[in-house]
């Protein structure tokens, strides 16, 4: 018997181990430690024991948002969240009725991102021509990022970042490839520069810049859109839902605060640029783009009958969008839902397999989404944020949305915007149904809401999902964009557009 004593040592070893997976020890032995502390407070802590667990369980919840880049934070919050059920601190009831409040978001995450899935092509093919057919380095940035501030209004903000992502990788491994003296379609690996020849070293590193200040260009012009309409980010819906505002209201109510952060925003990107402060401004070196046109080329000539009717029905399918949206003739979760219906039926797409990989990066957020639900519920049922609510209500005239809009962006900076603004609309609306505020202090207080959430969350990788995604993609480490470098490319945008954006709430709403 004792020479089979290992066995069961290895077992646990094996079950610490697979816990939370490649994460640090050091993340597992805390969320392990939240784990064990949160009943104990709850028995242990007296007639507070449930208010104060419920904060613990905020703050752990936040400390697995902010850590995401350790470990994606489904796991750790779910268990949480888990925890929270059988403590007492919710019930599944209440979590079920958050998340059936939010299905209109739900649907917009899983059927919106999916139909945008199927107009990659065509958004690959615009902004292909966009790179090559612009020369001067101001122009291509401030178009770059503008066209991805007008997708980000209509689509998903991590979708449209996710074609540019796919783009910059698709160029990048084009003449990496060439510069490692390799034929296009020969097994090359692109994380390594030890067999780039000496005479191409100087244009592969000023084109990692180039990608870099592209990129973060583009990021903030996700975050430039999707501040401006209802599906442009998440919350963005659900903020709608909760305030009564279709497509072309929730613009018009946001527009006196978005439409100043966006030219604040665009001459932030000229300035920049043209100056080359922060990383930016490095043009496209003229070897690369030899190499990239010459690419782009022999790719169109390849380009069959087939392929172009798929773009046309793209094409077709973006502008029904667009309409469908500005109209308002469906909940958004359902014309993504048609999109994904036209843009395959006419196109060719009617096997399982590749209908399902449009989904695969909608549905871990969406799950996440979720577990950001039961929080809520915690915060509801235990009466958490009623006194930080009833102090800002308590405040009067522009001191009112003022503070409401720097909380929520300070807040999501650090942690996730969607969550700050689920949970601050949530405590505003009840506010509203119990008579505290009227109609009209709500209204601004919701864009205060959405403004705070979608602007200042630019300065960190954490705040938005279209950033840590940036973050977190195969292009990232090969052009050398680290979280450090993310922050400090930021910090220019962030600085002037949250100015902007409180200014805005102060004066202009």
């Amino acid at each position: 018997m004792r020479a089979e004593s290992p066995a069961p040592a290895s077992l646990l070893q094996a079950f610490v181990h697979n816990f939370l997976g490649h994460a640090p020890n050091g993340y597992k032995l805390a969320v392990a430690g939240f784990l064990v502390l949160n009943p104990l407070v709850v028995w242990f802590g007296g007639v507070y024991g449930h208010t104060i667990a419920g904060w613990l369980l905020l703050v752990e919840f936040i400390f697995t948002l902010a850590m995401a880049l350790k470990c994606y934070p489904l796991q750790p919050g779910g268990l949480l969240a888990l925890e929270a059920v059988l403590i007492g601190l919710t019930t599944p009831e209440s979590v079920y009725s958050e998340t059936t409040d939010a299905v209109p978001v739900i649907l917009l995450l899983i059927f919106m991102v999916a139909g945008i899935f199927f107009l990659r092509d065509l958004l690959l093919f615009i902004f292909t021509r966009i790179l090559l057919g612009l020369r001067s380095q101001l122009a291509l940035s401030l178009i770059f990022c503008a066209t991805a501030a007008l997708l980000s209004a209509f689509l998903d903000a991590l979708t449209v970042l996710a074609i540019v992502i796919t783009v910059g990788a698709g160029f990048y491994q084009v003449f990496h490839r060439f510069a490692s003296g390799k034929p296009p379609d020969a097994e090359h690996q692109f994380d390594s520069d030890s067999e780039v020849h000496e005479s191409h070293r100087s244009d592969l590193d000023a084109f990692r810049a180039f990608l870099r200040g592209l990129m973060m260009h583009a990021a903030i012009g996700t975050a430039l859109g999707g501040v401006m309409t209802q599906v442009g980010e998440p919350q963005n819906l659900l903020i709608a839902k909760h305030a009564g505002w279709n497509f072309a209201e929730f613009f018009v109510r946001v527009a006196p605060v978005s439409v100043p952060v966006l030219i604040v925003g665009l001459a932030t990107c000229a300035i920049v640029d043209r100056l080359r402060w922060f990383g930016y401004g490095t043009p496209l070196p003229a070897a690369v783009r030899k190499v990239l046109k010459e690419y782009a080329r022999i790719e169109a000539a390849k380009r069959t009958a087939r392929e172009v009717a798929a773009l046309v029905v793209q094409a077709l399918a973006a502008i029904l969008l667009v309409v469908a949206l500005g109209l308002h003739l469906a909940e958004v979760g359902l014309i993504g839902l048609m999109v994904i219906v036209l843009s395959t039926a006419f196109a060719g797409v009617t096997d399982e397999p590749r209908l399902g990989e449009a989904f695969k990066s909608a549905l871990p957020f969406t799950a996440l989404l979720v577990v950001f639900f039961a929080i809520v519920a915690v915060i509801h049922d235990q009466h958490l944020f009623e006194p930080l609510v009833h102090a800002v209500l308590e405040l009067e005239g522009k001191s009112q949305v003022a503070m409401l809009y720097v909380a929520n962006g300070v807040l999501s900076a650090i942690s996730d915007n969607v969550f700050v603004a689920t949970i601050y609309i949530t405590e505003v609306k009840a506010a509203l149904l119990e008579g505290a505020i009227s109609p009209e202090q709500f209204d601004d207080l919701a864009v205060a809401i959405n403004t705070g959430t979608n602007i200042p969350s630019i300065a960190t990788p954490n705040g938005q999902a279209a950033f840590l995604f940036l973050l977190t993609s195969v292009l990232a480490p090969l052009i050398r964009l680290s979280y450090g470098r993310m922050l400090w490319m930021a910090l220019p945008y962030t600085v002037a557009m949250t100015a902007t954006g409180l200014l805005a709430v102060i004066y202009l709403l």
